[in-house]
């Protein structure tokens, strides 16, 4: 068995790319499905493509999509993917997250495999081990076409339920006509789909299995999809209502039904109750890096599905700083909006009465610098006494890390004459300044960057523990009336993880609406640069007020008549700085209605006229 993992290993860490036949499951040194599937070898190996689909979010550009960063490389092809969705000007032709063939592509090969993996030959000395995993195999293949269908409901709704083998031709894509099955009927597949197979999966797997599908992730999976379908986009939502088939089938609810949220409720509660999982707390005497290391080692307690990633520094490379000591690429900014969602650490949101925030003056004091608790000073007032996880996803000026490399702090003020030599890579083109903030979470303090030595060991956590107990507790709160003890207790346990103080503690958390505006806002923080926001402010349909209007920084790039008016030399590092604490925009950005959800392709209302387009597209 654990050569067949490490066969699916290699395959996971290859990474996909993308196929141009709507049929292509045959390895290409192979001539036809049928080599595939009369050999078990081969037919693992067609399992191990299907995980190679799992989602990688790892370095998603979706997080500049929303409003949590801005992709600051101006020409990159992720940037300007970003800034279609930021300016509002992608289309049906042109829509970089889509991915609706490749998703169909991938279904289709687990249509395959889950209809013919019963019938594969084994060798007869191998029939009892195979009469075990053969069952377990087809369980994975249902789930991960389960995700791949979610991967679809969470960008366009209501989508065809394809789950036979040959329901497309795929010589013949304009014979095919579907139509899509309605949002109750796709959320429905993949609830039941996940109670079948639950039981056929494992409540953990052992150190050579890591990564393959357990009973927890399908329990998660479900509880994420009924999360979703519960939520305002997708239950009542009145945009959708005249979306309907062309036989008057209706596509969306609506009308509002409260059950939705208990069924969420009660989907999360069954992974809780698991009893196989627990929030990462290794250093519960140092919150920022107990919250922190999770995300640069390979957890297996608090994680439920990881996306296995081999050995790399590339994400350090592509987020560090790039001062010399640094040498990285600072290729996101964490807009200021994002920043002043971290509450103080007495538990106050800092735009109420109380909380003792301000952005006047500046404090000395240690911040942890990845490996040790380092000495700073002249850091603003505005980095003071926050949330331990903004210290440990954001870094900021004169934040530290690994001072005993790099020597300096960090430096993100404009310095310098010419293009400047601050740390965050300012250039002469518009557009390329990291403007105040540089992504630090998911880096590792092992990998030297400037000495070329150690590595990155990380996963992605498809699924994780912290996330569960939010799901739990939004739901929970939707369905009652105000907020009780069991709302509470899981918000409460992972705000405790970094020693951030219980709920409630201001008089609107005992309210439903308080209470929503603190999980959302807990999601926002604890979750952050995992991909959850981009299509949580979707479901909750905030987008329109958070992603709409303009992206903040900091004055990283001030006008040489600020650095002038500050009466300090101008290219000294004390006149940016003094310039330097004032929100600028970096974006004005757009969101419509219709962007809630994303268009059926064109070219595939071409081929099938059966399929009629989403709101406003």
């Amino acid at each position: 068995m654990k050569r067949i993992f490490k066969l699916l290993l290699a395959a996971l860490l290859i990474g996909g790319t993308s196929c141009n036949k709507y049929l292509d499951v045959v390895p290409a040194e192979y001539s036809s499905e049928n080599d595939v599937y009369n050999n078990i070898n081969l037919a693992e190996q067609a399992l191990a493509r299907l995980y190679n689909a799992l989602p990688n979010e790892l370095t998603s550009p979706l997080t500049a999509a929303t409003d949590e960063t801005y992709h600051h490389w101006f020409d990159n092809g992720e940037a300007v993917d970003a800034y279609k969705y930021n300016l509002g000007s992608w289309s049906t032709n042109d829509n970089p997250y889509g991915n609706w063939s490749g998703r169909y592509q991938d279904i289709r090969r687990a249509n395959i495999f889950i209809s013919r993996i019963d019938n594969v030959p084994v060798p007869l000395d191998r029939e009892s081990y195979y009469a075990i995993w053969k069952p377990r195999y087809k369980a994975e293949a249902r789930f991960l076409r389960a995700l791949f269908y979610f991967e679809l409901f969470k960008r366009y709704g209501a989508v065809p339920l394809l789950t036979d083998a040959g329901d497309v031709d795929p010589d013949n894509l304009e014979d095919t006509q579907v139509s899509r099955n309605s949002v109750d009927e796709v959320v429905g597949f993949i609830a039941s789909e996940c109670d079948d197979i639950a039981n056929a999966l494992p409540l953990s797997q052992d150190a050579a299995q890591t990564g393959r599908i357990t009973k927890g992730a399908a329990l998660a999976l479900k509880a994420r999809t009924l999360l979703y379908a519960a939520s305002p986009l997708f239950n009542g939502n009145p945009l959708y209502a005249g979306v309907k088939n062309k036989d008057g089938k209706a596509l969306f609810n609506a009308s509002y039904d409260k059950e939705k949220w208990k069924a969420a409720a009660d989907a999360a509660k069954a992974v809780i109750d698991l009893g196989v999982y627990s929030l990462y707390n290794p250093f519960p005497n140092n919150p920022v890096q107990n919250y922190a290391a999770q995300f640069y080692t390979r957890d297996y307690t608090e994680t439920i599905l990881p996306r296995i990633m081999g050995n790399s520094t590339d994400i350090d490379g592509n987020y560090l700083p790039n001062g010399s000591p640094f040498k990285g690429n600072g290729k996101l900014t964490p807009l200021q909006q994002f920043v002043d969602a971290y509450e103080m650490k007495n538990g106050y949101p800092i735009n109420v009465q109380g909380s003792g925030y301000t952005t006047n003056g500046f404090w000395s004091g240690e911040l942890w610098d990845g490996l040790k608790f380092q000495s700073v000073s002249n850091i603003s007032n505005m980095y003071k006494d926050r949330d331990p996880r903004f210290y440990a996803s954001v870094f900021f000026q004169y934040d530290v890390w690994r001072f005993d490399a790099t020597r300096r702090p960090v430096r993100l003020a404009w310095f310098g004459s010419g293009n400047g030599v601050t740390d965050g890579w300012a250039t002469g083109k518009p557009g390329t300044n990291p403007w105040g903030y540089n992504v630090r979470k998911f880096l590792s303090p092992n990998y030297d960057r400037n000495a070329n030595s150690g590595t990155g060991t990380r996963n992605f956590p498809i699924f994780r523990l912290a996330e569960i107990y939010l799901n739990y507790a939004e739901a929970m709160n939707e369905y009652l009336d105000a907020p009780d003890q069991s709302v509470y207790q899981y918000v409460n346990l992972v705000r405790g993880r970094v020693s951030m103080p219980s709920l409630p503690i201001l008089p609107d958390d005992n309210t439903k609406a308080g209470m929503r505006k603190r999980i959302q806002n807990e999601r926002r923080v604890e979750l952050a640069f995992e991909s959850h926001r981009f299509w949580d402010v979707r479901r909750w349909l905030i987008a329109k007020t958070v992603d709409n209007g303009p992206a903040l920084g900091l004055n990283a790039r001030p006008s040489a008549a600020e650095l002038q008016a500050t009466g300090l030399p101008e290219s000294s590092e004390e006149a940016g700085v003094a310039v330097f604490y004032k929100t600028v925009t970096l974006q004005d950005r757009k969101f419509e209605d219709k962007h809630y959800l994303m268009p059926i392709p064109q070219p595939e209302i071409d081929k099938d006229p059966n399929l009629v387009q989403n709101y406003g597209w």
